[in-house]
């Protein structure tokens, strides 16, 4: 639904609200019409409840509105004498129109100074409960996000196992698009296994079911800070039609809400308004070469000819930190190894076992169909690449034949138009053009890992709305994502920074015993006097 329709659904709802409460306002001392006025009545119910002015608001915020509906029919039922386990049920299953019941049918009067306190441990136990969960959606929605890193494509910079918090302020948190699902969770419950979201995701009914209805048109809070080249960045993946991204054979078009589709964790190499090119695997951008952070480890593929025995696995990975895969490809025993960074390459060419290493480049003009814009007019590979330019918002670009291919689905897809071909006309919403004008900035995410990482050099430009935010703290670190396998060095890191990053493990664990020990001194104190 657009910003209008969401408006009038508000203002349905402030009138079936009044229909069904404007008696008990008046029991409860107040004024019928103040049943009917869009805010004013939930403050003012707020006051007959009991309960503080501010959480209106949580009322407005998607997901944590669930839990909070179901709350304050009960509160109302109970502001009226209704307190049983019955009425708790009745109040919560009919959405509500419990309160039409207690309005015109109940004999009830109001309880001015009823209690708030539950009056049972279990009841106790749900309160805490579910403000617990209320406070951690908020947070997770809005400031700060875990995740964490799943695959290889920044190995040497980010680990398989690391813990990352993700800031959602840093680039401005985005407001759910999503109204109906499971707080904290992305797109499944874990567990059962099932779609933790209200949504019709069949391709062919994307624009029909009454379920896609329920979406909240993009909108973001301000943050304070831009995408700079080079940071690492965590999105949704924006070509994401897949009900498993480890099946990369889909029975159908997977339709997902961009909330919804897959997070991944990449570098943004290029920002709106460069120009991009990739040679010999080095990112270029407006024609010199792509500068990274001293924390980035860059990682190449190499096929590697042993001189008489073969590589003993463990060794390699213990002695060169190579963790990425590597195998005996031919009958000349052959080694290919998937990636191994610079500094380890420095390295293992002094292995006495090594009798060639070559890097394993494509060739400029060696077409990869996998590789974007999947077009048989450009030749381009994952090591040769580009140029290309790459959206920024306000900013044109000439539309023809030869440059369509590279942003068809930026208009299409990620702006909403409808796009023709007739001979060599190009129609944008039925309108004959030669240019095209965008109206969000673009971004192009790669890993370090560049010959082991699925990234936009597959699917293309990221849009900003489909931004999720920014890692700033590895709270975690586990080699094999195993509890028994810590790697104490990265708990407590920063991920961005210069220099060999500083663990403050030990100062956090000192803060923490020190803030218990002093709450503990200060509660003995109290109990003394």
């Amino acid at each position: 639904m657009t910003w209008t329709h969401w408006f009038i659904f508000i203002l349905i709802i402030q009138i079936i609200h009044g229909l069904g409460t404007w008696k008990l306002y008046i029991k409860a001392g107040r004024q019928a019409w103040e049943a009917f006025i869009p805010v004013y009545n939930g403050v003012v119910l707020m006051k007959i409840i009991n309960r503080p002015w501010w959480w209106i608001i949580l009322l407005f915020l998607p997901i944590v509105n669930l839990i909070m509906l179901p709350v304050i029919w009960v509160e109302t039922a109970r502001s009226f004498g209704k307190n049983t386990i019955v009425d708790t049920i009745l109040a919560v299953v009919t959405l509500g129109f419990y309160n039409f019941y207690l309005n015109y049918l109940a004999d009830v009067s109001y309880i001015e100074n009823r209690s708030l306190q539950p009056k049972s441990s279990s009841g106790d136990w749900t309160s805490s409960i579910l403000f617990a969960i209320v406070a951690a959606t908020i947070v997770h929605t809005y400031f700060m996000q875990p995740f964490t890193i799943p695959s290889s494509s920044l190995e040497k910079s980010l680990l398989v196992g690391d813990f990352l918090f993700v800031s959602k302020f840093h680039y401005g948190a985005r407001v759910p698009m999503t109204t109906v699902g499971a707080p904290m969770v992305h797109d499944t419950i874990p567990g059962i296994n099932k779609k933790s979201y209200l949504f019709n995701d069949h391709f062919e009914d994307r624009n029909s079911s009454w379920k896609n209805k329920l979406q909240l048109p993009y909108l973001r809070i301000p943050g304070f800070q831009k995408i700079k080249r080079n940071d690492i960045v965590v999105f949704n993946q924006p070509a994401d039609t897949l009900l498993d991204m480890n099946d990369f054979t889909p029975d159908r078009n997977y339709y997902k809400p961009i909330d919804k589709k897959t997070n991944l964790v990449k570098r943004c190499v290029g920002v709106a308004g460069d120009s991009l090119e990739i040679r010999d695997g080095y990112v270029y951008i407006n024609g010199k070469k792509n500068e990274l952070p001293d924390r980035a480890h860059l990682q190449f593929s190499y096929l590697v000819q042993p001189k008489t025995n073969q590589f003993n696995p463990n060794y390699l990975k213990e002695r060169y930190d190579i963790t990425d895969g590597f195998g005996i490809m031919n009958a000349q025993n052959t080694y290919y190894f998937s990636a191994i960074s610079d500094e380890a390459l420095a390295s293992f060419k002094n292995h006495p076992n090594v009798a060639s290493i070559s890097s394993n480049i494509q060739e400029k003009g060696v077409r990869d169909a996998d590789i974007f814009p999947h077009d048989p007019n450009y030749n381009w590979n994952v090591d040769q690449f580009g140029p290309l330019y790459i959206p920024e918002e306000g900013k044109s670009i000439t539309l023809n034949l030869e440059t369509l291919p590279l942003y068809k689905r930026v208009i299409t897809e990620y702006e909403g138009n409808t796009l023709q071909v007739k001979g060599n006309q190009i129609l944008i919403n039925g309108e004959v053009t030669d240019n095209y004008t965008f109206k969000q900035d673009y971004y192009w995410m790669m890993g370090d890992n560049r010959h082991n990482s699925i990234d936009a050099r597959r699917w293309g430009f990221v849009p900003f709305n489909h931004v999720i935010g920014k890692p700033v703290f590895i709270w975690m670190s586990l080699k094999d994502m195993s509890l028994f396998k810590p790697r104490w060095e990265r708990f407590f890191t920063t991920v961005s920074g210069s220099g060999k990053a500083t663990s403050f493990l030990i100062p956090f664990l000192v803060l923490l015993f020190g803030w218990i020990g002093f709450n503990k001194w200060r509660k003995r104190k109290t109990e003394t006097e």
